[in-house]
């Protein structure tokens, strides 16, 4: 079982800590808390900046900031700080800019509260899981299907359920939590990617996926019942492999799942 002193020799203000919650056993019995909202507010976070958001996102990054500050994540605090001074003041471009360095501090920060936990005793231990939906993390080689209508994923069942675990995600919401909930593993093999979708859409995903750098790793394909000039080419500026436009049939299904997942092969 490591002691508190693991997290201060990783930076976390042990001092602060004490000041707030009076002893270690009270900060160990509420740091879960901290650890399933930080993962809620980050993906959050990232939906209201792919929506321009910037109201709703000052009010979760300050949030975020204060969680930190409280349990001790200083340098996650500061950076949730300047988000939300210049999301405030409407400076999209400042958040466009720096959103890599609040997800990576925010990873940093779940990655080593997990460390923590998981050398804690069995019934502390299992909580960790309550931080996502154990559907949500895959343990074999999946395609996951991104449409807020299962007929795609349907299809996709039935040509490669032999071979793949199929997930499905009803909106680009859902898509994203899905894809960091697996960020530290290698089963997503490929995307089918709607673009027109209620909540959060398809370009919010791809837009997710070009700022963590995940083409290689996790190819995409996009499907579109809107065939315009704009919107083709605006999807071809993100580094997708193949279109499937609607209306569709099972062998195009298959060719563009099969083009995909050979580009994954050709970059590993």
């Amino acid at each position: 079982m490591k002691s508190i002193n693991f997290l201060e020799e990783h930076g976390v203000d042990i001092s602060r800590v004490l000041e707030l919650f009076g002893d270690v056993e009270t900060y160990n019995e509420t740091i879960n808390e901290f650890l399933v909202g930080i993962h809620s507010k980050i993906t959050k976070l990232i939906s209201f900046f792919e929506k321009k958001d910037m109201n709703n996102y000052a009010i979760y990054v300050h949030s975020m900031k204060n969680d930190a500050k409280n349990f001790g994540f200083n340098e996650l605090a500061n950076i949730a700080l300047e988000h939300e001074m210049k999301s405030k003041s409407g400076d999209y471009y400042y958040v466009a800019s720096h959103i890599n360095d609040l997800i990576n501090e925010t990873n940093k920060a779940i990655l080593l509260i997990q460390d923590y936990m998981d050398s804690r005793q069995g019934s502390e231990r299992a909580n960790v899981s309550e931080m996502a939906d154990e559907k949500d993390v895959y343990d074999k080689k999946t395609i996951l299907v991104v449409d807020d209508s299962n007929i795609i994923c349907n299809f996709v069942k039935r040509i490669f359920s032999d071979k793949y675990n199929v997930g499905m995600a009803g909106d680009g919401e859902e898509a994203i939590k899905i894809i960091k909930a697996n960020q530290n593993n290698d089963f997503i093999e490929t995307i089918l990617l709607d673009l027109n979708m209620p909540k959060v859409d398809g370009f919010a995903v791809l837009e997710f996926m070009k700022s963590n750098n995940l083409f290689k790793k996790i190819p995409v394909s996009i499907i579109s019942g809107d065939s315009s000039k704009e919107t083709i080419d605006r999807a071809f500026t993100y580094d997708i492999v193949d279109m499937l436009e609607k209306p569709f049939n099972e062998q195009s299904v298959k060719m563009v799942i099969e083009k995909t997942l050979i580009y994954k092969d050709m970059n590993h």
